[in-house]
């Protein structure tokens, strides 16, 4: 009798065994009907594993489902493959230079050459995709040498896959494949394309290739679902959030917006927006204040040896401009892409003592970062903007008490701001990628145990993360999730060793000997730019009272009020309210569904009645009526809503 050893579990429980050597794809051919369709891979230890792959004893296989992280990203990377094909089929001599998965679906980057892409296309390129999933074509995994993946690829035919095989350093290369296309293996596939019961078609960008900065290709993004059912509640959810974006919210409530004569990614704020930073900012720095953080400025430019000297330069230097020349040889500078080497210079323009530590510098400081055209999003990803940055100098016995003040302030603000739903991450050295990083390894392991005892004490759920530390230290990573559901990181917190040393800072201990500091890099918001992204998508645009660009619009139903509007106005303002009148010669009906649509918190409608009687009918956001209250009485009730952020207690 032939030993069957190894079992599978499948999701209600009930378990299947097969005989040793049997591969993935054998194990899901042989799935019963009822989880053929929804059984979408397999893994171990959460690693998706490929269909050839066999197993010769026991072995802890799971199911991968849609439901799983894993399975829709098994489904997304098939269904990005199996639109590549497609792409090759209906438009040869295409050149397809890259197929990836995202956090919402695959996009697919393509260079049509001298023809381009018409929007036309969009639709029927969607219809062929479908039809060729309906199809069931078989995904494969081939190992070849080297040499003839080269001769498959060549760089006339694509350039883009022949440069990716190119820089492999292992004298095979493993290919996925499915019909005719082919690609350099990133990862399992499904069995077939059959499993693919719901294909979506998005949008276009043109984008930067990688590893040809000067030339623009078309990306296309997707997603597919394993049921048509899935699909329609994807396409629910897509139209509200699309509803809910901050692009749309911001052009609404006129806070910022974009310029193609300015430049991609560069946001243009405007007065209501402007307040609504000088408002975060003002929150910020009260509580900056109260912690003992100094205020201050640094230039928007460095010196490029700036950059060099911290590491920056050679670990981002593609992610920044290109240098600005001046007139003298050999000089360049750097848009500023980030503030912390700036406030090292600070610190060490001055003998410091142990006595001075912990020294705080927080700035509000603009940065410049070029990101490639198909990742810019909005405010949330864009090539300028304005990080809350504070860096703390301390001796290496202040760091956690430090760490935990830090850790205490974001959470603080979170919040206030209301971002109730938020995830910590512990982002991590990779030790199979040392190359990565710069520094000693028992800083780094000192470094990464002192965040995750501050992550004890403080009782917060929190996951660990390989590879996403900075290349000069680990770091906490506050996550929040958009009106999409796509996690952007905002509040973090790193423990740095390294540029203490390459700019040889140090202090005098109470030895009399120097020291060298250990630095802390904070930033609550994160940047300005994608808190306020967010801010807007959670709260859809209603933000709270004390940060509302407008408090109060008074409305003057005639001409005639507009007098005694302007008068009540001059009170509120002298009490710190920010207050607007809307003398527009339009009816009332007119001016509340405008106020409305910028979602001001509180309406004073005045006619003769009012002004006869000293008052203002309130109207509050939702259209809530108050009836009349005079100046004293709406004062009191704006005091007791909160009109500046609440601080936490001494």
């Amino acid at each position: 009798m032939e030993h069957l050893s190894l079992q599978l579990t499948l999701p209600d429980g009930s378990r299947m065994s097969y005989r040793a050597h049997t591969t993935a794809e054998e194990m899901l051919l042989q799935l019963p009907a009822l989880w053929k369709d929804r059984i979408l891979g397999l893994a171990i230890d959460g690693k998706l594993q490929d269909l050839e792959a066999s197993y010769a004893s026991d072995a802890s296989l799971q199911c991968v489902t849609w439901q799983d992280p894993l399975g829709k990203e098994v489904l997304w990377r098939s269904a990005a493959y199996a639109l590549a094909a497609v792409i090759e089929q209906h438009h040869p001599g295409v050149q397809i230079a890259a197929c990836q998965v995202t956090e919402q679906g695959f996009y697919c980057d393509v260079d049509f050459g001298s023809t381009g892409f018409s929007s036309n296309a969009f639709k029927s390129l969607e219809s062929a995709a479908i039809g060729f999933a309906q199809e069931k074509h078989a995904y494969l995994c081939r190992t070849v040498p080297k040499t003839v993946a080269m001769e498959r690829f060549p760089r006339v035919q694509n350039e883009y896959i022949y440069a990716k095989i190119l820089q492999k350093n292992q004298s095979a290369v493993k290919l996925s494949c499915v019909a005719s296309f082919q690609h350099p293996y990133q990862g399992a596939c499904l069995l077939h394309t059959g499993l693919l019961k719901a294909f979506t078609l998005l949008q276009t960008a043109g984008v930067h290739c990688s590893n040809r900065s000067e030339k623009q290709v078309t990306r296309i993004y997707g997603v597919a679902f394993p049921n048509a059912e899935t699909q329609s509640e994807y396409l629910t959810q897509l139209e509200q959030a699309q509803q809910r974006s901050h692009q749309k919210i911001g052009k609404r409530l006129s806070l910022f917006g974009f310029s193609e004569a300015v430049g991609l990614g560069l946001p243009l704020w405007m007065p209501r927006g402007a307040v609504l930073r000088e408002r975060l900012e003002h929150f910020l720095r009260k509580l900056q204040h109260r912690a003992g953080y100094q205020p201050v400025i640094t230039p928007h430019i460095g010196h490029k040896k700036l950059y060099t000297t911290s590491g920056h330069y050679e670990k981002y230097g593609q992610d920044a401009f290109q240098p600005i020349r001046t007139p003298h040889q050999a000089e360049e500078f750097l848009l500023k892409p980030m503030n912390c080497p700036h406030h090292c210079e600070i610190y060490r323009s001055v003998p410091r003592s142990y006595r001075d530590l912990p020294i705080r510098f927080a700035e509000f400081g603009t940065v410049y970062r070029y990101e490639q055209h198909g990742a810019l999003h909005g405010l949330a990803r864009a090539r300028c903007f304005t990080q809350d940055d504070a860096h703390i100098f301390c001796r290496p016995e202040q760091v956690e008490a430090e760490l935990m003040s830090v850790v205490d302030l974001v959470l603080h603000v979170f919040d206030v701001l209301g971002f109730s739903e938020h995830a910590l991450q512990i982002s991590l050295q990779d030790p199979n990628q040392p190359q990565k990083y710069m520094g000693r390894p028992e800083d780094w392991q000192k470094a990464q145990e002192s965040l995750r005892r501050i992550v004890q004490e403080r009782k917060i759920k929190a996951s660990e993360l390989l590879g996403e530390a900075a290349f000069y230290g680990p770091k906490l990573d506050f996550m929040v999730k958009d009106a999409l559901g796509r996690a952007w990181q905002l509040g973090t917190v790193q423990l740095d060793y390294q540029l203490p040393e390459r700019f040889d800072l140090c202090y005098t201990g109470d030895d009399g000997l120097p020291h060298r500091p250990v630095l802390i890099h904070r930033a609550p918001f994160g940047s300005l730019e994608r808190l306020i992204a967010l801010l807007l998508e959670q709260s859809e645009g209603k933000l709270p009272l004390w940060l509302s660009p407008d408090q109060v619009t008074i409305l003057p139903i005639s001409e005639k009020h507009v007098s005694y509007a302007r008068t009540m106005a001059h009170q509120l303002e002298l009490k710190e309210v920010r207050t607007a009148v809307d003398a527009r010669a339009e009816t009332i009906g007119k001016k509340i569904r405008d106020a409305e649509q910028l979602c001001i918190p509180c309406l004073a409608i005045v006619g003769d009645r009012e002004v006869e009687a000293g008052t203002m009918a309130i109207r509050l956001r939702g259209r809530m009526d108050k009836g009349s209250m005079s100046l004293a009485a709406l004062m009191n009730w704006l005091h007791q809503e909160g009109l500046e952020a609440p601080m936490p207690s001494r």
